[in-house]
């Protein structure tokens, strides 16, 4: 059995190397999907050749990735990229459901159910070797990535990778399939009028879930049943480079979401540097980065929730599919009301993004 899978690994890593030589530049997420395998289970065939996989102590190693000092958080869904430089400050990793980061720089929300696999990995770059600790889902996708920079301390790195190193070092893995979004209902099966007098009758904007979850509504489908008038309007799928490039050039401080089923990274702060590069829009700040496959947005909508400190307005994307891609809001806190220019940003686009 063990000879079965050894052999199985060996046969996958030949043709990853296969495919690097035809195409050198080809990214793992890419291969592995070329390969028809997961980015953990083609990752792990290069354990012991610069690959170390860890122990499954998620809690236990991101209580310890504040030592690296800066460093650079990765976190993507399977068209959005969201890149932030800064330090792990201000963690809340307890025994519950959900773990916090809280930083000026580095702000996540951690969804521990979904966390499967840990390693840390060592590859070539341009400007020597470049360190990593990558953690995966049950079903081998990738959940957050941890990059050193040059300010990063390095003996910290390699500290937490000898302290947490597996005593499993095979060049297999397993992936197995994550459980999917319950199907939507049909809209006759909705309680329409209880949906939208609970969504009126908000007063934090993080309980929206919580209603989706009562009314047993998608995200996608809510907004299709939201309450009369501007609650919920959809917007060509352009409005998501709009709003950027305007917040860029007004200097407008906005919050930038993007999530996969394990984590949610967001940037708070404004945005200088717009760029296209094909099939993608990007945002290349010297600590913020963003890549938007533009082509995958199906839909888009500006969402609006009340709160005790007033009306929330949020630009959503999401996928063919209904899963969301990206969400931005103006800078804000709790016990603050909405950044007025914001609110006229997003009411700009509104007006000149209405669908075709």
């Amino acid at each position: 059995m063990n000879e079965a899978i050894t052999s199985t690994s060996s046969s996958l890593r030949q043709r990853w190397d296969s495919l690097l030589s035809a195409s050198p530049a080809l990214r793992i997420r890419n291969a592995a999907a070329e390969l028809g395998v997961s980015e953990a289970e083609l990752l792990a065939t290069r354990i012991g050749d610069g690959v170390t996989r860890l122990r499954p102590d998620f809690r236990a190693i991101l209580g310890e990735v504040g030592k690296l000092g800066r460093a650079m958080a990765l976190t993507r869904n399977s068209d959005v990229v969201h890149e932030r430089k800064g330090t792990y400050l201000n963690p809340q990793l307890g025994e519950g459901h959900v773990g916090l980061f809280v930083g000026a720089d580095i702000d996540l929300r951690i969804f521990w159910h979904a966390w499967a696999h840990a390693f840390a990995v060592l590859e070539p770059g341009k400007e020597g070797a470049r360190y990593s600790l990558q953690f995966f889902a049950t079903d081998g996708e990738a959940i957050h990535k941890i990059y050193l920079v040059p300010e990063s301390d390095a003996g910290a790195y390699h500290d937490i990778v000898a302290q947490f190193r597996a005593e499993d070092q095979t060049t297999a893995l397993h992936a197995t399939p994550v459980r999917g979004e319950h199907p939507e209902r049909p809209d006759a099966q909705v309680d329409v009028h209880g949906l939208r007098a609970e969504w009126l009758a908000l007063k934090d904007t993080h309980d929206f879930h919580l209603l989706l979850r009562k009314y047993m509504v998608s995200r996608t489908q809510a907004l299709r049943l939201a309450p009369e008038g501007n609650w919920a309007v959809p917007v060509a799928n352009s409005a998501l480079r709009a709003t950027i490039t305007r917040a860029a050039a007004e200097q407008c401080p906005i919050m930038v979401f993007v999530g996969n089923k394990g984590m949610i990274q967001i940037h708070t702060g404004t945005v200088a540097h717009v760029m296209d590069v094909p099939n993608w829009f990007n945002v290349v700040d010297p600590d913020f980065n963003l890549h938007v496959r533009e082509a995958a947005i199906a839909s888009s909508w500006i969402v609006r929730k009340p709160s005790v400190d007033g009306v929330i307005t949020a630009l959503e994307c999401y996928d063919a599919e209904g899963r969301q891609l990206v969400q931005l809001f103006g800078k804000r806190k709790p016990g603050i009301p909405e950044l007025e220019q914001w609110r006229t940003l997003i009411g700009t686009v509104e007006a000149a993004h209405r669908p075709a």
